[in-house]
């Protein structure tokens, strides 16, 4: 693992940079929030997303992508992260178009790769089933009559499930769990759109005697527990970059105010018991650069321990970006809870995150039982 970006990714980065700072400020973010927009993102800056080919860096270049590999989505979703940057690529670039690169036969990758790579094409993976993190898929059943199968149960907490073209349902067959490909319109889907505190789109789907035809099946039938296992860590590396981009924000958003707060006729910056929770969060956030840089270089270089690495990135990043967002709503005292000021929705986002596959407390038992304890 190489703690120096190559030129590639260097180049990756300061394009992604200066897109977030010219096209998706924070002032983009409030935008969208407030304009009562119900998928809560922008179209417009999802196609110049594409356009800039962000959302194919999963993608094999056959189907219009860069098939950067997971590094690369990483540097984009940290610079993201920053600036709260709402759009599909977390659902869609990550979990929707690596399903469907490893499992999906010629004619899947055909129709639906493409179609991501160019900004036309959304998804969401509906995987939870409960209001805690659970790696297995239990309830949601999916039975074969004739050459169909009928899907009945309900999912939660689906990422972008509000507004996805296309939701990529895992159930439970008759001898292990299966993935299926359904458009948002087929009969038999409920959508129901929970708008989260951090204003992002996220919904529960009830299925009721949905009918999925043969060759929507994504997989094999029964055998897509490994590769739920795999994508779900990548997904959570993924994550864990977009994190530390919003840390690293809520970071120096802090730091400059504690260099123009006064106070007493000083800056607050000058009090010693805040230097030293500052240097705190600087030393928390070193940690985590390691460790989320390790997490997205393991799945390029093909490492035997991706599990255990993942786990400890997303508990890492989980842990410090709930302390950094804490610290600094509490250094900005009682205006960093109004709306004026940033660093609010950085707690926000910081809190909803954390949760996504999987809270800190999950990844620190499962980095536990993966090392032997």
């Amino acid at each position: 693992m190489s703690l120096v970006l190559s030129e590639t990714a260097a180049f990756l980065q300061d394009q992604t940079q200066r897109f977030a700072r010219e096209k998706t400020p924070t002032s983009h973010f409030r935008s969208v929030r407030d304009s009562g927009n119900p998928e809560c993102f922008d179209r417009e800056i999802w196609k110049q997303m594409a356009e800039q080919g962000l959302s194919g860096i999963l993608i094999p270049e056959e189907f219009g992508g860069s098939n950067f590999g997971l590094s690369g989505i990483g540097i984009v979703l940290q610079e993201l992260g920053r600036t709260l940057t709402p759009s599909p690529l977390f659902a869609t670039g990550v979990i929707g178009a690596s399903f469907i690169s490893k499992l999906g036969t010629d004619d899947q990758k055909s129709k639906y790769l493409p179609e991501i790579a160019n900004g036309n094409l959304t998804c969401c993976f509906a995987f939870e089933e409960g209001p805690r993190h659970k790696p297995t898929v239990s309830e949601v059943t999916a039975k074969k009559t004739g050459q169909n199968y009928i899907i009945n149960g309900k999912k939660t907490f689906v990422v972008d499930g509000g507004f996805a073209d296309l939701i990529i349902i895992a159930a439970k067959t008759l001898k292990g769990s299966s993935l299926f490909l359904v458009d948002k319109n087929s009969k038999g889907i409920d959508v129901n759109i929970a708008k989260m505190v951090d204003s992002r789109n996220s919904a529960n789907i009830v299925f009721t005697n949905l009918e999925v035809a043969a060759e929507n099946i994504l997989g094999e039938i029964d055998q897509a527990q490994d590769t739920i296992e795999e994508i779900l860590d990548m997904s959570r590396a993924a994550l864990a970059a977009e994190m530390l981009g919003g840390a690293l924000e809520a970071f120096e958003i802090t730091i400059n105010y504690l260099k123009e707060r006064e106070q007493f006729g000083v800056k607050i910056g000058s009090f010693q018991a805040l230097q030293h929770r500052a240097a705190n969060m600087f030393t928390e956030l070193e940690l985590c650069k390691s460790c989320i840089l390790e997490s997205l270089s393991c799945f390029d270089e093909k490492s035997n321990d991706i599990p255990r690495i993942v786990s400890l990135a997303k508990a890492k990043i989980g842990e410090t970006f709930h302390l950094i967002s804490n610290e600094g709503v509490q250094m900005h005292g009682g205006v960093g809870v109004t709306d004026e000021y940033d660093i609010g929705l950085y707690l926000k986002r910081a809190r909803v995150a954390e949760q996504i596959f999987g809270n800190s407390e999950f990844h620190r038992n499962r980095y536990a039982e993966l090392t032997g304890y």
